[in-house]
């Protein structure tokens, strides 16, 4: 179970508090929401992802030795995912 702060804005930054005791950042005007255990990291979290939202960051030469090196995920193993089902930064 989680509660929220009060904002019923299009604008903005909403917070919810998980029952675990990390907090989720969720940006009111694209949806987008990031996790973290304090707020501050929450935020920093939701900033990446909107960055990466709105085109900006750097292209990935080698998307395979990212997924192994950084995400831990074998390429192999989405091979039996669909392409148009991959998240859109990987299409």
């Amino acid at each position: 179970m989680s509660s929220t702060t009060q904002g019923n804005d299009a604008e903005g930054v909403e917070f919810y508090y998980e029952s675990d005791g990390t907090v989720t950042a969720k940006d009111l005007e694209t949806g987008l929401a990031r996790g973290g255990d304090t707020r501050a990291e929450a935020l920093t979290q939701l900033a990446e992802v909107i960055q990466l939202h709105e085109g900006e960051g750097e292209p990935i030469d080698d998307p395979d030795g990212f997924l192994r090196d950084e995400l831990d995920i074998d390429p192999d193993d989405l091979k039996t995912v669909e392409p148009d089902d991959y998240p859109e930064f990987m299409r």
